[in-house]
C-alpha cells in the first residue's frame, strides 16, 4: 500500500539525518515538493490533509542520502527574491552571499551614477548569475554586467537571466581582463571569487565531490591570489570613489583587508559579518588615482 505523504516526509527525513544531513526535515519537504511539482508550503498542507506519497519520493531522496546537492535534484536554489535554475558545472550560491549582494545593491542604489542617473554595476566571477540578476532585479535602473570564465556556468547564467527577464550583460572571459571598454567608468564591482585555500579541501561532500574546483580554490596557499587579481582589475575598471565588494573565506577578514590597504588603490577598507557573525564579505572604495 502507497504510504501516506507524510508518513513518507517523515520517513524521509529521518534517513537523511541518519546521512549527516544538517536539514533534513528541510531538505525531505523540499524533495516532496519537487517530486509533487508544488511548493513547501503545500506539501505541508497535503501532509495535513492525508495525501498519498508520490512514487518517485524514495528514489529522491536515496540520491540525497548520497550526498548529491539537494539543488541538484531540485533544479532550483533561491537567492535573495530570486528562484535561480543551477546543476552540474556552476557554484551552487549560498545564503551568506545573499549579505554580498545587499551590500552591491545599497551601493548601487546609492551612488549617482557614472553614466547620468544609470549606476554600472561589474560581477567579476558571475558563476550562476545569482549577485548580477539579484542587482539588476532590485535596482532596475542599473547596468549591470557580468563575467565568467567557465563556458558551463555562464550557460547556467544565461538561462536564469533569459527565464527571469532581467537585462544583464554577460559575456565569457577571464576576469582578471574583463570589460576593457568600462574601464574607468563603473560605480560598482562585486565579486565571489574562488577564495578556499589551496590544500584545504571542503569537508561537505556536496561541495568537495559537486562544485567545480574551478570556482572553489584561490590559487595559493592562503587563497588570496585569485581574489587578489580580481580586485587589481576592480581597481581598473572603478571611477575614483567607485566601490568594491568581495566575499572571503572567514579566515580572511584580516589578510584580505590588510593586503588590499598595501596595493594603496583603496580607501574606507571595511570588513563585514554574516548572520552566523562570521567573517564574509570586504567593502573599500576606489583611491583617487594621481593625476600626471
Amino acid at each position: 500500500m502507497t504510504p501516506s505523504l507524510r508518513e513518507a516526509v517523515r520517513a524521509a527525513s529521518r534517513r537523511l539525518a541518519e546521512a549527516g544531513i544538517a536539514t533534513p526535515d528541510v531538505d525531505a519537504v523540499a524533495l516532496a515538493a519537487h517530486a509533487l511539482r508544488t511548493s513547501p508550503g503545500e506539501v505541508q498542507r497535503l501532509m495535513v490533509v492525508g495525501a498519498q506519497a508520490p512514487s518517485c519520493l524514495d528514489d529522491l531522496v536515496s540520491e540525497r542520502v548520497r550526498r548529491v546537492p539537494l539543488q541538484h535534484l531540485t533544479g532550483t536554489t533561491g537567492f535573495r527574491r530570486l528562484e535561480l535554475e543551477v546543476g552540474p558545472g556552476v557554484f551552487v550560491p549560498r545564503p551568506e552571499t545573499e549579505l554580498v549582494a545587499g551590500l552591491a545593491i545599497a551601493a548601487a542604489q546609492a551612488c549617482p551614477g557614472g553614466r547620468g542617473d544609470q549606476p554600472v554595476v561589474v560581477d567579476l566571477c558571475t558563476g550562476s548569475g545569482a549577485i548580477a540578476l539579484s542587482i539588476k532585479d532590485e535596482v532596475p535602473g542599473a547596468e549591470v554586467h557580468g563575467v565568467e570564465v567557465s563556458d558551463l556556468a555562464l550557460a547556467w547564467a544565461a538561462r536564469n537571466r533569459d527565464r527571469l527577464g532581467l537585462d544583464v550583460d554577460l559575456r565569457l572571459g577571464d576576469a582578471a581582463a574583463a570589460f576593457p571598454d568600462l574601464a574607468e567608468a563603473v560605480d560598482v564591482v562585486v565579486s565571489n571569487p574562488p577564495y578556499i585555500p589551496v590544500g584545504a579541501v571542503p569537508q561537505d561532500p556536496e561541495v568537495r565531490d559537486h562544485d567545480p574546483a574551478i570556482a572553489l580554490y584561490g590559487g595559493s596557499a592562503d587563497g588570496l591570489a585569485i581574489p587578489l587579481t580580481v580586485a587589481a582589475r576592480a581597481a581598473d575598471l572603478l571611477r575614483d570613489g567607485g566601490t568594491l565588494v568581495m566575499e572571503h573565506a572567514d579566515v580572511q577578514g584580516r589578510t584580505l583587508p590588510a593586503a588590499l590597504a598595501a596595493t594603496g588603490a583603496w580607501l574606507g577598507i571595511e570588513d563585514h559579518e554574516d548572520l552566523t557573525g562570521r567573517p564574509r564579505a570586504v567593502t573599500a572604495r576606489r583611491a583617487p588615482r594621481l593625476q600626471p
